[in-house]
């Protein structure tokens, strides 16, 4: 115990030498507790839990398991951990102190529910499917907490309904697989996946965000982005595969933002977005990125294949279009219906975004002529199929006898670019992350990517998603 202290408070004053910001050295102080022994893994958890869950063992939570404030739960690489809960009723980890889930891609960490087998044949029936009707709860952020790091980690099968002692513990009622409430702290998501939710699989209200080179797959039963994030969140959303969700991939809004503190901004670029948005049950909404009620940020190099609504600004309420930019994504559809979205139509969606000459195909060559921004309008139908993003092995074109919303998990597939892609060096890198986190091998970012040549999360040089 005594080495492992000594080795936390190196990681301490390296990440003060290194770190430039006065906020993000006062997160550091009151994320880094000294954990406790180790926990064993011979009876089932449930109640106040601290101290580190070793390296390749499996533990088994029964009741919800709870971190309180002060308290650190680090989970080391190759750990399963499986909510199985008692007699059928979810439960799930509520965190106020900090979280450390550090797999590594050799070890990745399990956080699951046992027993349940996936559907990721193409078509499979959203309504039998275990993974869009929650097993367990989730990681729960409570407003006190300081820092949840999750790497190299799987989230399978989360979203079920929270109980009223996490109600109470965490004052949240939210059942998301990953949820963040703290707008001074900290949450980095980095090379990691999440696998199923009934909403969201990923929620933040405010705070400081690293999530890069994630897989986000089949999400959402009738609604729920990969990251729905709101409340003055600041942060980096790159490089990461989102595939099948039932809305969007990122959504970036200002509701709810504290007085003082500032508003929602996320740089989201680099991301490859695959047949999202057709699982939405209300109209007009769903399909790849969302910049809304406040938010601004940037989008910028992202592939967007097949979804169901291009990026979409926000009309009402409106976004922060003063500190929005976008442009360089590149967009493939296989029917007319949904090229006429790539950019929305206001009278359909309420959205107001620009064409941009940049993106790929240029606006121009589909758009009609005397077209204004938000006017519904049928696409050149020669845009159709065109600009196939050349992935290494994937179903695009669709195939025959499939619907674009039977496309949501990555399976056999491989979305990295063939060497003659369209989407290899025509990306932007004419800017820089936030970087708003500390990079750190335990306490923040592992790698902060930067802005690649190569449009999408995978890059041609290596970088970018490794999943």
């Amino acid at each position: 115990m005594k080495k492992y202290f000594i080795y936390l408070l190196a990681v301490l004053v390296t990440g003060f030498a290194s770190c430039t910001k006065t906020e993000e050295t006062k997160d550091l102080w009151q994320a880094v507790i000294v954990p406790a022994s180790p926990i064993s893994e011979s009876a089932p958890l449930s109640g106040a839990i601290k101290g580190t869950m070793l390296t390749g063992k499996t533990y088994t939570v029964s009741g919800d398991i709870f971190v309180n404030t002060g308290d650190t739960l680090i989970i080391q690489p190759g750990v399963t951990v499986n909510f199985t809960g008692t007699a059928g009723v979810p439960v799930g980890l509520g965190v106020k102190g900090t979280l450390l889930s550090l797999g590594t891609k050799e070890a990745p960490i399990y956080l699951t529910y046992p027993g349940v087998t996936r559907t990721d044949q193409l078509g499979s029936n959203p309504d039998l499917d275990p993974a869009l009707k929650g097993k367990w709860t989730g990681v729960t952020g409570a407003t006190t907490c300081p820092l949840i790091v999750i790497k190299w980690t799987h989230v399978d099968f989360g979203g079920a309904a929270i109980s009223s002692a996490m109600k109470s513990f965490t004052g949240s009622s939210s059942p998301y697989p990953v949820y963040f409430a703290n707008p001074d702290g900290s949450f980095i998501l980095e090379d990691s996946w999440i696998y199923g939710s009934v909403d969201d699989p990923f929620r933040i209200n405010g705070g400081k965000i690293h999530v890069m080179r994630n897989t986000f797959e089949k999400c959402g039963y009738t609604g729920g982005e990969a990251m729905n994030s709101k409340a003055g969140t600041i942060g980096d959303f790159a490089y990461n595969l989102c595939i099948g969700m039932a809305t969007n991939g990122p959504k970036v809004s200002n509701i709810n933002v504290a007085v003082g503190k500032p508003g929602s901004n996320v740089r989201i670029y680099n991301n490859t977005i695959i047949n999202c948005g057709y699982r939405r049950s209300a109209a007009g909404r769903g399909g790849s990125i969302n910049f809304e009620e406040g938010a601004g940020g940037m989008a910028y190099n992202n592939l967007i294949v097949n979804c169901k609504f291009g990026l979409r600004v926000v009309n009402n309420p409106i976004a922060d279009t003063a500190n929005l930019k976008y442009g360089y994504n590149f967009y493939y559809a296989d029917s007319l219906s949904v090229a006429s979205q790539f950019i929305p139509s206001l009278s359909v969606s309420t959205a107001i975004s620009k064409p941009m000459e940049t993106d790929i195909p240029k606006p121009s060559t589909y758009l009609p002529v005397g077209w204004t921004i938000g006017a519904v309008y049928t696409a050149n139908a020669a845009v159709v199929g065109a600009n196939n993003p050349q992935f290494i092995n994937a179903p695009v074109p669709l195939p025959a006898g499939l619907m674009l919303r039977d496309i949501a998990v990555v399976g056999t597939s491989n979305y990295a670019l063939k060497p003659n892609s369209p989407c290899i060096g025509a990306g932007f890198i004419g800017f820089s992350p936030r970087a708003d986190v500390i990079q750190d091998i335990r306490l923040g970012a592992t790698e902060i990517t930067p802005p690649g040549k190569d449009i999408g999360c995978y890059q041609s040089n290596g970088r970018g998603n490794q999943h």
